[in-house]
């Protein structure tokens, strides 16, 4: 019997969201694969797999990691936070993706995990950008629907939720509507450079 087709697995501990999970993987397993097939963490995209989408961004250690360029191997002493991990931990939508929901910040959401845990690290580096820095942030990661527009309103609107879960402050309620909730008018989010890249 031939055992030329088997492939060498590795066990490794992967730490996700703050869980250990032990698994066998060929030395070649991807980590974004890894976490959608072997952990069923599906919340992790997988868009061009070469680096350059972002859709497929988890944090390792902290720092945004494109997951589909490192092995599974290679991660076996981090701590991984993928889309799944952002939330509160009552369950609650944390800052970053409350903020998306309240700027319509995602049309068909594919790229939007990516956008999340990019912008998670990057308010963590630094919590008060102005709004050359908010664009700046996310100009690593590409998203085909939004023109981008309301992913900086996001991101903008994400800062002051953060800041206010810092001190303890509630959350402001998404329901409230408006500007004042980060919410855009109907004519902003009609502006003719939304569909030409970052816009103004």
């Amino acid at each position: 019997m031939s055992t030329g087709t088997s492939e060498e697995r590795h066990d490794v501990v992967l730490t996700v969201n703050g869980t250990t999970h032990p698994v066998s993987v060929p030395a070649r397993r991807l980590l974004s694969d890894a976490l959608r097939h072997d952990l069923g963490l599906t919340g992790t995209h997988v868009g061009c797999e070469h680096g350059v989408c972002g859709a497929c961004t988890v944090l390792v250690d902290g720092r945004p990691v494109r997951s589909c360029l490192i092995f599974a191997v290679s991660a076996q002493d981090s701590e991984i936070t993928t889309v799944e991990g952002l939330t509160e931990k009552d369950g609650s939508l944390g800052p970053v993706q409350q903020a998306f929901l309240e700027c319509h910040g995602l049309q068909c959401g594919f790229c939007t995990p990516g956008f999340l845990t990019t912008i998670t690290a990057g308010l963590r580096d630094n919590p008060a950008p102005t709004h050359e820095e908010a664009r700046d942030m996310i100009a690593g990661n590409l998203c085909r629907c939004t023109g981008y527009q309301n992913i900086v309103k996001a991101v903008e609107r994400a800062a002051e939720l953060t800041r206010g879960f810092e001190t303890g402050a509630s959350a402001p309620s998404s329901t409230t509507g408006g500007p004042e909730s980060g919410q855009l008018e109907v004519e902003d989010r009609d502006d003719d450079n939304a569909s030409t890249g970052l816009g103004a």
